[in-house]
């Protein structure tokens, strides 16, 4: 038996209504995908620009019309920025504070989170709106009151002075805690039931299936650390304690002028472990953001 199909009349005929949408959305997609591509290359040329002058000499730095590529690779240009300063002992110490602080707030987040999302107890909801009402203070606001804290506990130039006023972090208390909250409650009865304690369970069953979060907020400490300035200028003085960011100003001369082939070989050898860093997180990172805030 043939089944015919009527149109009514006035009506859309059935495969414009179809076939009709596609080139629509091919369309639209495209066109973001220009704007994001725009922007992003928008981003991205300051970083080639960075990377192309660190290999070019003092001429054609500022040369017109601009050159992207150098007439000659100077790598010599590394080795200078190397020499110029002590960068072995800014990269330990760098890298050294940033995974210290890293570290710890990774510990001190998770515990907080999990006190303020799992446990019951008097006031907590007004403690965590006041804990997190802290965010809305800048840091320099806090810099004097810190540092006269610093220089009382005679914290100056040492590597305590750098850590401990950031191993607690309430932006990232916050992060974990939604996490946390995505957790079903029935997973924590049924561990209970077995005899975990709640330490045990924060370590074996919460941690792990919240590590894109965790993998987040790591990115996040790594990064303000590793590129913390305005701290270490303040509480450090001797030059063994300095980090890279303050010894890229060495390269900044007004009497004989910026050397800025050196200057940006020394920005990039700063910028490179950040680098390393992201990709190492990147999956981790992209989904604990994704899902960050989902309650279920």
């Amino acid at each position: 038996m043939n089944e015919t199909i009527t149109q009514l009349p006035g009506q859309p005929r059935m495969h414009t209504a179809i076939f009709g949408r596609r080139p629509q959305k091919a369309l639209s997609a495209g066109v973001w995908y220009l704007i994001l591509g725009f922007v992003s290359l928008l981003v991205v040329i300051p970083f080639i620009w960075m990377l192309s002058t660190s290999f070019k000499s003092a001429n054609e730095v500022f040369s017109y019309p601009i050159s992207w590529l150098p007439n000659q690779l100077r790598w010599e240009n590394y080795v200078n920025a190397w020499k110029a300063a002590p960068f072995a002992r800014y990269f330990f110490n760098s890298f050294f504070i940033a995974f210290a602080v890293t570290f710890g707030q990774l510990i001190s987040c998770s515990l907080a989170a999990f006190a303020f999302a799992r446990m019951n107890f008097k006031g907590k909801n007004f403690m965590f709106t006041l804990f997190l009402s802290t965010t809305m203070i800048s840091t320099q606001v806090t810099l004097i009151p810190s540092f006269l804290v610093i220089k009382y506990l005679n914290w100056q130039d040492t590597y305590q002075g750098l850590i401990v006023p950031f191993l607690a972090n309430a932006f990232g208390v916050f992060m974990i805690r939604q996490a946390f909250l995505s957790l079903p409650r029935e997973l924590e009865d049924a561990a209970k039931l077995d005899g975990c304690s709640r330490l045990r369970f924060l370590w074996q069953i919460a941690i792990p299936l919240t590590r894109p979060v965790l993998s987040a907020q790591a990115l996040f400490a790594f990064m303000g650390n590793w590129n913390s300035y305005l701290w270490p200028l303040v509480v450090t003085n001797r030059q063994e304690m300095r980090t890279l960011q303050i010894g890229l100003r060495y390269f900044v001369s007004q009497e004989g002028g910026t050397q800025w082939g050196v200057y940006m070989a020394a920005a990039v050898m700063v910028t490179i472990p950040v680098i390393l860093f992201y990709f190492l997180v990147q999956k981790s990172f992209v989904e604990g953001i994704a899902t960050t805030g989902i309650k279920r």
